[in-house]
């Protein structure tokens, strides 16, 4: 006799009809028969065949239930079961009533913002809008760059403008803004990214000046011969570090820097793409090794070098 799924077994306090077993003789008269209490043969393995099968369903049913519960039932029942106060107990509401910003860890209810008051952030809106309608047209060309640069040449090179949202240009032949236009030609690479961290450099330090870029190459490259043996190609260019009184002009002492601009600056360039950034040695600016470069004549200016196309 065996379970099959689907059938019904009675209690074992039941009595189990067409089963008997002998009972002792009363006064004289024989076994008599009278109905078991015992279980049927085989009945005891099926109960524990069934028994250990109920077990696992309620252990998947467990299973599942636990991998339900969202993280509000969760936290509910550990308040509970830890006797804590209801008022005392922290819910958080499922997503979507939540939103996890990256970086922060901090659920934020939909709808509100972490960052400036909203006076201010429509200030720097205002800002950046205006910013961006005087932002001038550069005209992008893919130049050709050859040579080294301290014999080299371009062609087709690219123009930065004189004068910009987030950077002004610095002439150190006459000590005065803005450089002369001839002098501030490079490739495509070079001024996209003096452009993009000047961008992301303001975004970051709404309170500090903007770069000041010196000279990058001539027109058709080749020597500069007033002021560098190198920048004749293209990959070159001179950025004035940040001054403590936000003054749009070089330093011309190591006390006027603000360092900590200035290493902000010198890690974005090398995040950049930087071949090398050669910086003076007063500077005690820093980076890795063999890319920032400690080397005379640089006390006031980074000299910030790329690595030729393809390169």
């Amino acid at each position: 006799m065996s379970w099959r799924r689907g059938e019904l077994w009675l209690e074992a306090e039941m009595l189990w009809f067409r089963e008997a077993v002998a009972a002792p003789a009363f006064a004289g008269i024989g076994p008599a028969a009278i109905p078991s209490l015992a279980p049927p043969p085989g009945l005891v393995a099926s109960r524990v065949r069934r028994a250990a099968w109920e077990r696992r369903r309620h252990l998947r049913r467990a299973r599942t239930t636990a991998v339900a519960l969202s993280p509000a039932v969760v936290i509910a029942l550990a308040a509970l079961r830890s006797g804590a106060a209801p008022e005392a107990s922290v819910l958080f509401d499922d997503p979507p009533s939540l939103t996890f910003r990256v970086g922060t860890g901090v659920p934020v209810a939909e709808g509100t913002t972490i960052g400036p008051p909203p006076g201010r952030e429509t200030s720097r809106r205002r800002e950046s809008a205006a910013k961006a309608e005087t932002a001038p047209t550069i005209a992008w060309h893919h130049a050709v760059s050859t040579g080294l640069p301290w014999a080299g040449s371009l062609a087709d090179g690219t123009q930065l403008p004189l004068d910009g949202p987030n950077w002004v240009t610095w002439n150190p032949v006459t000590d005065s803004s803005p450089n002369a236009p001839r002098r501030l030609y490079g490739t495509e690479r070079t001024i996209r990214t003096i452009v993009l961290v000047a961008a992301a450099y303001a975004v970051a330090h709404p309170e500090a000046p903007r770069l000041v870029i010196g000279d990058i190459s001539r027109e058709g490259g080749g020597p500069m011969t007033d002021e560098h043996v190198s920048h004749q190609n293209g990959l070159d260019v001179d950025v004035y570090f940040p001054r403590l009184d936000r003054r749009l002009e070089a330093p011309t002492a190591p006390s006027q820097i603000n360092r900590r601009l200035a290493q902000d600056l010198v890690d974005r360039f090398v995040a950049a793409g930087a071949q090398m950034v050669f910086v003076g040695y007063e500077t005690g600016l820093r980076g890795p090794s063999g890319v920032v470069i400690p080397y005379a004549g640089h006390d006031y200016h980074m000299h910030v070098r790329f690595p030729p196309p393809g390169g």
